[in-house]
C-alpha cells in the first residue's frame, strides 16, 4: 500500500526561488506576482488579527485585575458592614452602662466591689470596641460640626467664645475608621 499524498493547502504552490547570488530569496514566486500579492494580503490579515487578539487579551487581563480588586473591596465592605452592625449593638450596651453609672444616687448606694466590677466590665467592653476600630467622638468645647454631632438644643451664654461651641454632650458619638456611625447628641452654645 502506498501512503496517501498529503492534501495541498492553499498557497502551497507559493515557493520562493532562491537563485540569487547573494543568498537572499528572489521576489519571484512559482505562482507569479498574483500569488505574491495574495500572500501579502494574507499576511496583513494575520497581522491585523494578531493585533486584535493582543488588544483583547490585554483588555481581558485588565478586566480580570479590576474584577479581583473590586471583589476584594466588596468583601472588605461586607466585613465592615457586619462589624458595624455588631458594634452598633455594643454601643447600645455601653450606653446602658453609662446611664447606670451616671445616676449618682443609685451608683453610690451599691457596694464598692459591685461598682468596681461594673466599671471593669465597662472598661473591657470599651476595649473590645476600640480594638475593632471604634473611636469615641468627643466634641466638648469644640466648634459645632454637623458631620459628627447632632444638636438637640442650645445653651444660652454671655461668653462670645462659647458661641456655636459644644457645651454639653448628651450622648457620645462614635466613628468606625473615618465614618461616623453615630453622631454625638449635643447642646450648642448660643450667645445672648
Amino acid at each position: 500500500m502506498s501512503e496517501p499524498e498529503p492534501e495541498n493547502q492553499p498557497g502551497d504552490d507559493l515557493t520562493v526561488e532562491e537563485n540569487r547570488e547573494d543568498g537572499e530569496a528572489d521576489s519571484t514566486f512559482a505562482g507569479g506576482p498574483e500569488a505574491l500579492k495574495k500572500l501579502r494580503e494574507k499576511l496583513k490579515v494575520c497581522q491585523t488579527e494578531r493585533a486584535e487578539f493582543l488588544a483583547l487579551s490585554q483588555r481581558l487581563k485588565a478586566d480580570y485585575i479590576n474584577l479581583k480588586r473590586d471583589e476584594a473591596r466588596a468583601r472588605e465592605a461586607a466585613v465592615k458592614h457586619a462589624n458595624q452592625n455588631l458594634l452598633l449593638e455594643l454601643i447600645d450596651l455601653a450606653d446602658s452602662f453609662e446611664l447606670a453609672m451616671a445616676n449618682e444616687t443609685a451608683w453610690q448606694s451599691v457596694s464598692e466591689n459591685w461598682r468596681r466590677g461594673v466599671e471593669y466590665i465597662y472598661a473591657k467592653l470599651a476595649g473590645v470596641m476600640e480594638n475593632h476600630g471604634l473611636t469615641v467622638i468627643d466634641p466638648l468645647d469644640q466648634p459645632f460640626d454637623p458631620e459628627s454631632a447632632h444638636a438637640v438644643g442650645h445653651l444660652d451664654t454671655e461668653n462670645p467664645e462659647q458661641d456655636n461651641k459644644v457645651l454639653a454632650v448628651i450622648q457620645k458619638g462614635y466613628r468606625l475608621a473615618e465614618k461616623v456611625i453615630r453622631p454625638a447628641r449635643v447642646k450648642v452654645g448660643r450667645k445672648i
